[in-house]
């Protein structure tokens, strides 16, 4: 099973680059499924229906998110009734949505998705790594080989754990959150492909997709400041993966890296220059 997982889709310039890019990488890597985080997507932070609505027509099949999923209340609702979107996992009982699903393909062939949230220099939430490994042992995974795992964490030595702690168990493990793609693509001795983050899709000369001279101002004054999504060209970056189906393990992963100034010149377009 051939699988593209975009990293963070941060704001228009986000949605945008999915929009620019996602029908060429379908075409030249043949893929079965398209996952992207889209905890980012409504301006930078969060998601709303709308938003949500374009990755979907922009030909992503499965969203996953993280601590900024509850931005905007009207998304809460649709995490409960929408199977092609999940929240964390390892939230408290009583939080909207689900944590987890398991997404049928357009020939019926079928794959898991789990998504997790760090809790080194993040919020304390239940242990993710035992919240995963009881996912990994579900009997109703049984039958299910290709899963997929979207930890959304800040601390790379909590991720690279992660992998190792699920070796075997998934057919991978792919970190979020810190919106800076890696280069530690692997597979691991067991079998899982890993890599520790996937990368932003939106404008990379920016601070993780904002204005980078506000977020300056802040580090200098240390006074709170509304970020504001950047402007420039724009990129996106992910992880292209194929999965043995009747294994769930690994063949390949390698990184995807695409670049356009099609935002920074419709910027001047706006400007009327």
């Amino acid at each position: 099973m051939r699988i593209l997982f975009l990293g963070d889709v941060v704001g228009k310039a986000g949605r945008l680059a999915v929009k620019q890019f996602l029908p060429k990488l379908k075409e030249d890597l043949r893929l079965d499924a398209v996952l992207a985080n889209g905890e980012n997507i409504a301006g930078g932070i969060g998601m709303t229906c709308e938003t949500l609505d374009e990755l979907f027509a922009a030909g992503v099949d499965f969203v996953t998110s993280g601590n900024h999923v509850w931005r905007h209340k009207e998304i809460f609702s649709r995490l409960e009734k929408d199977r092609r979107i999940i929240r964390p996992a390892n939230y408290p009982e009583g939080a909207p949505g689900r944590g987890h699903a398991v997404l049928t393909l357009k020939d019926g062939r079928r794959l898991a998705v789990l998504n997790m949230l760090g809790t080194t220099y993040m919020e304390p939430l239940p242990c993710p790594f035992r919240t995963a490994l009881d996912w990994a042992e579900l009997p109703e995974l049984a039958d299910v080989p290709v899963r997929i795992v979207d930890f959304h964490a800040e601390a790379t030595s909590e991720k690279k754990t992660m992998g190792y702690a699920l070796d075997g168990k998934v057919s991978a493990v792919l970190g979020t959150h810190t919106h800076v793609q890696t280069a530690d693509a692997q597979i691991l001795p067991h079998g899982t492909a890993y890599l520790t983050d996937l990368g932003m899709c939106g404008v990379e000369q920016s601070s993780l997709g904002m204005d980078f001279e506000i977020v300056l101002n802040r580090f200098l004054t240390k006074l709170p400041a509304a970020f504001k999504p950047a402007k420039g060209d724009i990129s996106l970056n992910g992880a292209y993966m194929d999965i043995n189906e009747s294994t769930g393990q690994a063949r390949e992963i390698r990184i995807i890296r695409e670049h356009c100034p099609e935002w920074k010149l419709e910027r001047k377009a706006e400007q009327g220059g």
